[in-house]
């Protein structure tokens, strides 16, 4: 009885052992298969669906970020009105086209669109109109660096965005963040590379693991237009504000020394500075960087499928793949880590709520003083506070992750800008008083974006109005152009003669 036993047991592990050498060979085979390549990818080709042909996993995953139902606690990847939401940042942007429109941002596959259809960009209808540079499609599409390959960047940086509606038709993806030769991760945009060589460091010397962040530091960085530099006329230069350093008070102080302002308030007169999304400064400070983790650890985590194991191009919130984001360094419940990230995100927003709606008041208590006669020598200081106090704000909010990336960074910032926008009001009461004003000053609605919309002298029905036709008349031809030029691309299929 004994032998029969051990000649079962015998049997079933050597089946076992057979069905597993069978399934790595089959893997292997599949492998080899997978990847092998089956069109050539000259040049900067801005397609992603050509670059699909060769890696098809990863494209697959990539067309993923079309996806619009994730939502968690403060974000989504769909559609957001920021300023419904929070009505009061219509008056810290007065004067800004973010007090028009602010969503919260979609997945890259949507990067083209978003901007089209935003009402911070206007309604251009033909080449050379419209108020916005050619340097805001920067960060939107792979067509990008075709152009600057073709043109230079200089004077690519010379147009308008309206002179490239035809050229630039494919959203962020492949070309932006590989080699097509080597498929190794590449910069791709210039104004990375000369904001280390600004530093003293040599960007050429990141390590792979380095890489993995920087090519999203790209895109996902504080960043301003400069006008100043030697070339071509009119040129809007992107230019990373890092020099002397990459926090809030480095950067502030960089743009203090240049005098440099993105507008000034129409209430408050104050010289004002616009956060872009400094995601990678503000990561750079959190223990996840500290320890040796890269963006792409957390938002591009590896996947297995097939037997093959690649990077999910899948780009977005951690929250939506825990377990494959998370656990790899983390053990415990989803649920355990999903409330230490909201109770994280939620302290830090209550402090931002509460200091956002006392930089409004200011911005108001300012426009009261200016009415009252003061003078450029009593507001000097008063509209420095401001400027200050609103772009620490701004550096902690605008940078959707910060909350999670470096919260002790993103707290301190919040409590020196609440410091300095106390100051500044103090001083306003004082200034108020001195001009026999001894009450409180009259403020709007601050839970009614329209109505703080119009406080502001902003005609929002025209403002929709002209964006429509502009989407009904202008966008399609701008399409349809483009995809005919890019149906005239031939693709050398491997092999073929």
């Amino acid at each position: 009885m004994k032998n029969w036993i051990l000649f079962g047991a015998t049997a079933i592990i050597v089946f076992l052992l057979a069905m597993l050498a069978y399934s790595i060979m089959d893997r292997r085979a599949e492998a080899r298969f997978a990847y092998q390549p089956k069109v050539e990818i000259e040049g900067i080709e801005p397609r992603d669906s050509i670059w699909g042909l060769n890696y098809p996993r990863q494209y697959q995953s990539y067309l993923r970020t079309r996806d619009t139902s994730f939502h968690s606690l403060y974000n989504t990847s769909g559609f957001r009105d920021v300023l419904g939401e929070q009505p009061e940042l219509v008056i810290l942007w007065a004067g800004y086209a973010f007090s028009k429109d602010y969503n919260q941002p979609r997945g890259h596959a949507h990067a083209i669109t978003d901007l089209h259809n935003t009402l911070r960009t206007g309604a251009p209808m033909k080449a050379g109109d419209g108020p916005m540079p050619s340097t805001c499609w920067s960060c939107k599409s792979t067509d990008v660096p075709r152009l600057m390959n073709e043109m230079g960047v200089t004077e690519y940086y010379s147009k308008k965005l309206s002179d490239f509606g035809p050229e630039v038709v494919n959203p962020i993806g492949c070309a932006d963040c590989h080699n097509p030769e080597t498929m190794k991760l590449a910069i791709t945009r210039p104004a990375l590379a000369e904001a280390f060589e600004a530093m003293g460091k040599d960007i050429n010397l990141a390590s792979h693991q380095e890489m993995r962040s920087l090519a999203c530091a790209q895109c996902h960085v504080e960043y301003y237009f400069d006008k100043s530099r030697p070339g071509k006329e009119h040129a809007q230069y992107l230019t990373f504000p890092w020099k002397d350093g990459m926090d809030a008070e480095s950067v502030e102080a960089y743009y203090d020394a240049i005098d440099f302002a993105d507008w000034v308030h129409p209430l408050s007169k104050a010289r004002m500075l616009k956060a872009q999304h400094p995601d990678y400064e503000l990561f750079t400070l959190g223990v996840h960087a500290k320890r040796g983790v890269s963006c792409a650890d957390c938002h591009m985590p590896y996947r297995t499928e097939g037997g093959q194991k690649f990077t999910d191009h899948h780009i977005g919130s951690p929250l939506s793949n825990v377990e494959n984001s998370c656990f790899v360094c983390h053990r415990e419940k989803v649920s355990d880590l999903m409330a230490d990230v909201y109770e994280r995100q939620r302290k830090i927003k209550e402090g931002s709520s509460q200091l956002q709606k006392l930089i409004a008041m200011a911005h108001i208590e300012a426009a009261k003083a200016w009415e009252l006669g003061a003078t450029e020598n009593q507001m000097q200081d008063i509209l420095l506070g401001i400027r200050h106090a609103q772009w620490r704000w701004d550096y902690s909010v605008a940078s959707h992750g910060a909350a999670f990336h470096a919260p002790l960074e993103t707290s301190r910032l919040i409590t020196s800008a609440t410091a300095k926008i106390q100051d500044a009001r103090l001083q306003l009461a004082r200034l108020l008083a001195s001009m026999g004003h001894n009450q409180p000053v009259e403020m709007p609605d601050f839970s009614n974006k329209a109505a703080l919309q119009a406080y502001i002298g902003l005609d929002m029905e025209k403002e929709r109005s002209e964006k429509a036709r502009f989407l009904d008349e202008v966008v399609p031809q701008w399409l349809k152009e483009g995809r005919e030029r890019e149906a005239k691309k031939e693709v050398k299929v491997i092999g073929s003669k």
